[in-house]
């Protein structure tokens, strides 16, 4: 009875829920319910310890609203996490989802690209999220396109500075891949630390001009093609070790028969 009491009072003293992610949750499904352009809110409740825990709280917005007023709430929603630390706020809009954080700096830059990425023909969708890692602020970054080439150009812009979308300035990891069911396949990613896979590009460019991909998986310490059961395998494969000495044995490339 004595320790029952005890966690009663403290509950009733700090105003904190014995599961404070639920709570947090809870919090966020109202505070933004009713929000001008808002059709749906998804909230998710991790209850780590009892008292603690955290909350992602994810605005999905009605079609066809203005990219104004996303950055109107994307900036109210900056707002709202600055004063609730354990909430992370994420809106959708226009198939693309995106963290909203502390810094207006960051917020500013992943609108832009938000503005960017929903106005390039070759995305289908995309997840812009914060994943810092041991103090550092970084992204994580998954786009999906309609194909194999739109697949290259996204990623080629987005890692270069491109014509169309302007990199965000912390450590980003990216990758980029074609819609599922979409032939020729092509996944292209930096690394964690978002090194540019420049040999296997490489590779996959010598070998494409060539022949038939059918599907490739280009990475910064490896890369994996499959080209077309009519073509050369052996042939392309001497193509792919050339562009890509550095690999070495991480260069494999196959045969769509199987072989």
């Amino acid at each position: 009875m004595p320790i029952i009491a005890f966690v009663l009072g403290l509950t009733l003293l700090t105003g904190c829920a014995i599961d404070k992610g639920t709570a947090l949750a809870a919090d966020f499904e109202e505070d933004w319910a009713g929000a001008p352009d808002v059709a749906k809110i998804h909230t998710t409740k991790d209850n780590t310890l009892p008292f603690l825990g955290k909350s992602t709280g994810t605005l999905i917005l009605k079609d066809g609203t203005s990219a104004d007023s996303v950055t109107k709430l994307g900036n109210e929603l900056g707002d709202y996490v600055t004063r609730h630390d354990k909430v992370t706020g994420r809106i959708t809009a226009d198939d693309i989802t995106f963290t909203v954080v502390v810094e207006e700096r960051r917020t500013r830059e992943v609108l832009a690209l938000w503005r960017s990425l929903t106005a390039d023909d070759q995305v289908v969708n995309g997840d812009i999220d914060d994943r810092p890692w041991k103090g550092t602020d970084r992204w994580q970054i998954e786009v999906t396109t309609v194909d194999a080439t739109g697949a290259m150009a996204v990623f080629k812009d987005m890692v270069a500075d491109g014509d169309r979308h302007r990199p965000l300035s912390n450590v980003t990891s990216l990758e980029v891949g074609t819609e599922h069911g979409v032939r020729p396949r092509l996944s292209v990613a930096t690394g964690f630390d978002g090194g540019v896979p420049a040999e296997a590009i490489a590779a996959y460019e010598a070998v494409v001009a060539q022949y038939s991909v059918v599907h490739a998986s280009l990475q910064p310490d490896r890369v994996g093609i499959v080209v077309a059961e009519s073509a050369d395998r052996d042939r392309a494969g001497e193509l792919a070790r050339r562009a890509a000495p550095n690999l070495g044995a991480a260069v494999e490339v196959t045969s769509d028969s199987g072989d």
